[in-house]
């Protein structure tokens, strides 16, 4: 079983309430706003803010081009 799609409409980032991005390949959320992945293990979100990982502006950039 896959990553639900539909859960992007009730879960938001832990740190701000703001909205989350799905990037399937890297099996992630993303908050834009406070530069943090968080990771998806075995299907289920990690919305913990010391697990997720910071983005830098590289990595924001890159996901602009995809």
């Amino acid at each position: 079983m896959a990553f639900d799609k539909k859960m992007l409409d009730v879960i938001a980032c832990p740190v701000c309430k703001g909205k989350l991005h799905y990037l399937p390949k890297q099996a992630e959320l993303v908050c834009r706003f406070d530069r943090l992945a968080f990771p998806i293990r075995e299907n289920i979100p990690v919305m913990l803010e010391n697990e997720a990982r910071e983005l830098s502006s590289e990595d924001l950039e890159k996901m602009d081009k995809n």
